[in-house]
């Protein structure tokens, strides 16, 4: 049976179809309580996020406190950070705008609903706050703005929680009302305005790093809104450049007995992984355009000699993403860009984004895909080939200079050779017969574009040792007991150093232990 063709609906019949039937009110809307675990601990996979999360809303409320006149301009917004391993509790106070004992509870509370949004703040979504329900027992907040008389607390049961998650019974506002409690308390001690966060009997996680005042530091140099270090030379030059587009936020963080400030991991010489000297000897900024017209970004590389991938212990290889001078997700992001992947791992530069219709997602670990994400990744395309096009420059002067040191070493081996006066004549003809041939692949390497400076040298190297092989072409003694030996006896010594020289694998070796016989027939 031939099955006929279906007919297809005419345009306005489709158009009558959607709109066939009354529309109903939706009575119930029911938002479950997973939400609260969905928009706190499950959202944030690496625990040291919640560094970034917190510092990030202390940056922003920093920013506001400039803004109101509460910060001059020669006064620093600082993030102070206690670890107490004793106790097992993390503390992160600014000395930001801080929340008003009026607002407290209700923002405090509040899933997904800042008023950030809209405004150039770094966070907007309403849930990062939340980020440490899951790395702890307690999770407590504590603020006073200026004009507060007392600290408002709230603070979270954890424990609690994670139990309650496990019952299905009831809203989310009730579960809240029953894990988290507020307080007002005498201020004290306290500054006159601050926000805090505590985290009470942190949970010890694989590594512990959550407690690890080195790792929190070196996480945080990366991420965080702080400077470059006064040891990096092209700091101002950077900072400079980005002013006029970013607000850098820069903060003054300190982990409370460990070190100085957390500076940018950034210096002017950094080692690679063979432990090798890696210096930074030029800066390129580039303003990236949008899709509107407007700038999308502006992108800094730092140029090296590009031998090799950058350690992962330096913090600075990769291209980077940052929005808002904090770091949105990993080295990692931006590899795909590179013609060989590889060679992200070789390149060491930012790209801050001040367009913002392109967006970080909820984890803040990469950007919502939009246009305009896709058109600032395709105008970043040719600083990726270009950087691409400077590894395998480097890669191709490193190989001519190992093929032009490997001929030297051959024609310096083979002067020393002759000279030692332990061939026959033959042989010797052999020996500057190869090194003339090494020579040869010495000076044409030597000119050669891709190894840039140092041709007079290198020149001035190969004549001086064409010179000294042309000395050595007449006969050549050892002056030494050996050229008075019977001429039968020492030709039965020269078959037998050919034969040495012939049998080893290192002519320098050879040469060493022939010296030493001829210097026992001395």
């Amino acid at each position: 049976m031939t099955l006929e063709p279906l007919a297809r609906p005419s345009r306005a019949a489709i158009i009558a179809a959607r709109n066939a039937g009354e529309s109903e009110a939706i009575e119930d809307i029911v938002i479950g309580r997973d939400v609260l675990e969905l928009v706190s601990s499950a959202m944030y996979i690496d625990p040291m996020t919640i560094y970034r999360e917190y510092v990030q809303n202390a940056a922003d409320a920093i920013d506001e406190a400039r803004a109101s006149g509460l910060l001059g301009p020669g006064e620093r917004g600082q993030v102070l950070i206690s670890i107490d391993q004793a106790s097992r509790s993390i503390t992160i106070r600014d000395n930001g705008i801080g929340i008003s004992n009026a607002d407290f509870a209700r923002k405090m509370v509040a899933l997904g609903a800042s008023g950030k949004r809209g405004t150039t703040a770094r966070g907007f979504r309403g849930v990062g706050r939340l980020a440490g329900l899951g790395y702890a027992q307690e999770l407590i907040f504590r603020s006073k703005t200026a004009s507060d008389p007392l600290v408002a607390e709230l603070v979270w049961d954890c424990r609690k929680l994670k139990a309650a998650l496990r019952q299905s019974e009831g809203t989310i506002e009730d579960l809240i009302r029953s894990v988290a409690t507020l307080k007002k308390k005498s201020a004290g001690e306290y500054p006159e305005r601050f926000f805090e966060v505590e985290l009470r009997n942190v949970v010890r996680l694989r590594s512990d790093r959550l407690m690890s005042p080195a790792a929190v530091d070196e996480y945080l140099g990366q991420v965080a809104p702080v400077p470059f270090s006064p040891e990096f030379r092209f700091g101002p030059e950077i900072r400079e450049a980005l002013v006029a587009y970013v607000g850098l936020g820069e903060l003054y963080i300190r982990i409370d007995g460990f070190g100085d400030q957390i500076y940018r991991p950034h210096r002017d010489v950094m080692l690679d992984e063979g432990g090798k000297g890696v210096e930074f000897n030029a800066l390129s900024v580039t303003e990236i355009p949008g899709i509107d017209g407007d700038t999308a970004a502006i992108a800094w590389i730092l140029h090296h000699q590009y031998e090799g991938a950058l350690p992962n212990v330096a913090g600075v290889k990769g291209l980077r993403l940052r929005c808002g001078n904090v770091q949105i997700g990993e080295h990692g992001l931006l590899e795909e860009l590179f013609p060989e992947t590889r060679f992200n791992s070789w390149s060491v530069g930012e790209i801050h984004v001040v367009d913002k219709k392109i967006i970080p997602n909820g984890r803040r670990d990469h950007f919502e895909q939009n246009s305009h994400y896709h058109n600032l990744t395709n105008q970043l395309a040719p600083l990726a080939r270009d950087i691409a096009k400077r590894c395998r420059t480097s890669s191709v002067r490193r190989k001519w200079e190992r093929d032009y040191d490997i001929a030297i070493q051959a024609v310096s081996e083979a002067v020393e050779i002759i000279a030692q006066g332990s061939l026959k004549a033959e042989a010797r003809l052999a020996v500057a017969a190869s090194a003339g041939h090494s020579l040869m692949k010495a000076r044409k390497i030597a000119g050669l574009e891709p190894l840039g400076d140092g041709f007079a040298r290198r020149q001035s190297e190969v004549d001086a040792l064409q010179a000294r092989l042309a000395s050595l072409e007449g006969e050549v003694s050892a002056g030494s007991a050996f050229e008075r030996l019977p001429a039968e006896e020492r030709e039965r010594y020269q078959t037998v150093f050919e034969l040495i020289y012939e049998c080893s694998a290192n002519r320098a070796v050879a040469k060493s232990l022939i010296d030493k016989i001829m210097l026992r027939l001395a």
